[in-house]
């Protein structure tokens, strides 16, 4: 059994996100690896898959992640609370919480039941408004998100999602959601929040259990910036990550509805926010070659430093992945020797689950790489 699906992982699942490795890689890494205990970091740490595993082995872990869409999803995997902690804050909130700011696009109006969608901006407003953060305000906003979008249910019941059908992994644009709806006769559900944050929550085995790691140690910021790694307080020895694709321009817009909810604009902002450069093969392997320099000055030069990358590139980009990625390193300036390269498992359980709106999407490919500093 794939280890998605294992009751024990349902945390790793607390929200849908797409270009996301299998929880097996890293756990591959990190069992070779375990008898050094090593300290962990995924600079562009997405959902937070790798810190997942670094805490199911016990181990130190930090991430970074420009989108803080993807930080505040990872900070989940290294936050720890009873389960009946997020549950109680949301219902705190969506009873005291009187939200000033409720859209009423024609988007938002089909996507949500008025209901739900006054709930919903009671979370929004609740917990942009805390004073402090916490392990239950951590799960909640994760799993608030992960609730935002999804495919309609058959019994309004069970639903998993607040919304009217939509993909789980990326939000589709307004125009062409609302023409999908009304092609379709599709209509918001009647559901209750609290039920659906609740189906959510309960699965989440092992929260209790205290992490070896706090949720402040996920970082907000741009990998190729070094002031974001003197924000680590440990030398990181083993890098586990997967950079953002090659050609891929859209992070971004694609999650434009789970950044509204954190705060953002209700409307899809087409600027490029912090990002690698995109700009051709060699400003791309420049500025992924900046993060790997930030990565080797800051490890211990005293101590081994691996970094196990699954590197990808979309297929209409039509360059070669490997060359990218070797003139990355080189580009760096730190001295790394290539271990191995092997091609990954395909991409297709990593690519945007567009089926529910039946868009076409194109699985990556991918290569996995272990290089370490010598």
């Amino acid at each position: 059994m794939p280890l998605a699906y294992r009751k024990e992982n349902a945390l790793n699942a607390i929200c849908p996100y797409f270009t996301m490795f299998p929880l097996e890689y890293p756990t591959k890494v990190l069992k070779k690896h375990q008898k050094e205990r090593p300290v962990v970091l995924d600079p562009f740490c997405g959902r937070g898959t790798t810190l997942f595993a670094a805490r199911n082995f016990q181990l130190d872990a930090w991430g970074i992640d420009s989108s803080p869409v993807a930080a505040a999803i990872a900070k989940a995997k290294l936050a720890s609370c009873e389960i009946n902690a997020p549950l109680e804050l949301a219902a705190q909130l969506i009873a005291n919480v009187d939200p000033q700011e409720i859209p009423e696009s024609l988007f938002f109006g089909r996507a949500y039941h008025a209901k739900a969608l006054r709930e919903i901006c009671a979370l929004r407003e609740g917990l942009s408004r805390l004073e402090a953060e916490s392990d239950a305000s951590v799960i909640l906003r994760a799993a608030a998100l992960g609730c935002l979008h999804g495919p309609l249910p058959k019994n309004a019941e069970n639903a998993g999602y607040f919304s009217n059908q939509m993909p789980r992994t990326y939000a589709s644009k307004p125009d062409y959601a609302v023409r999908y709806w009304k092609e379709r006769g599709l209509k918001a559900p009647r559901i209750d929040v609290l039920r659906v944050l609740r189906r959510k929550i309960e699965r989440l085995a092992g929260l209790a259990t205290k992490s070896p790691s706090s949720f402040i140690q996920v970082l907000q910021g741009d990998a190729q910036s070094a002031d974001v790694f003197r924000s680590i307080e440990a030398a990181p020895s083993i890098v586990i990550t997967s950079p953002p694709y090659y050609g891929m321009r859209t992070y971004v817009q694609d999650q434009w509805l789970r950044n509204w909810f954190l705060g953002g604009p209700g409307h899809v902002d087409y600027s490029a926010g912090p990002q690698l450069d995109h700009g051709g093969k060699e400003a791309f392997s420049s500025s992924l070659g900046t993060v790997w320099r930030n990565i080797g000055e800051r490890a211990t030069e005293s101590e081994s430093l691996h970094m196990y990358v699954r590197f990808g590139i979309i297929p209409s980009a039509e360059v070669n992945a490997k060359e990218i990625f070797r003139n990355s390193l080189e580009e760096s300036g730190i001295n790394w020797r290539v271990v191995s390269v092997r091609a990954a498992d395909s991409a297709d359980a990593g690519k945007r689950q567009a089926d529910q709106m039946k868009a076409d999407s194109a699985a990556a490919v991918e290569f996995d790489f272990h290089v370490e500093r010598i």
